[in-house]
């Protein structure tokens, strides 16, 4: 399975640390995961869901990871969630879901619903599995987002 990641060139390291000092809205402050995506159009628009839409950066990248078939993936499904799962800001009940797994360590892997499409799916890799050292990440590639997105 390849999973996808667009992030500034600075922020490659696939450790976390972001969302560990910031929190997001599958993992609170204090916690590390990765976010990444299905699908690269899908990591576009996660990125530009947070991003203020007169700033597009020129320094992105693309990321991908090669995730092993026989690694474990924890997957969580809509039905599960609160109802207000897609509120802005994230509910505490959603960011304690993500907490909640990266702490206990059951899977290297967290599928979760996209807020912005729920039909596709986004993925936290949690940096501090014993397994997340099988999954490879391939070397960044520029990206660079279309200037009509600034419209």
């Amino acid at each position: 399975m390849r999973i996808w990641r667009l992030c500034l060139q600075r922020h490659t390291a696939p450790d976390g640390e972001g969302a560990r000092l910031y929190g997001g809205r599958w993992n609170s402050a204090g916690t590390a995961v990765v976010y990444t995506s299905a699908t690269l159009s899908l990591a576009v628009l996660e990125y530009l869901a947070n991003l203020d839409s007169d700033i597009l950066p020129d320094d992105l990248v693309a990321l991908s990871a090669d995730v092993p078939e026989e690694l474990g993936i924890r997957a969580i499904q809509i039905k599960e969630l609160p109802v207000n799962w897609r509120e802005y800001p994230a509910p505490d009940a959603v960011k304690a879901i993500g907490t909640a797994w990266a702490s206990a360590s059951e899977s290297v892997i967290l599928s979760v619903p996209s807020v912005i499409i729920p039909e596709e799916r986004n993925f936290l890799v949690n940096p501090a599995h014993p397994d997340a050292g099988r999954i490879h990440w391939n070397a960044p590639t520029p990206f660079r987002l279309d200037p009509r997105l600034r419209r």
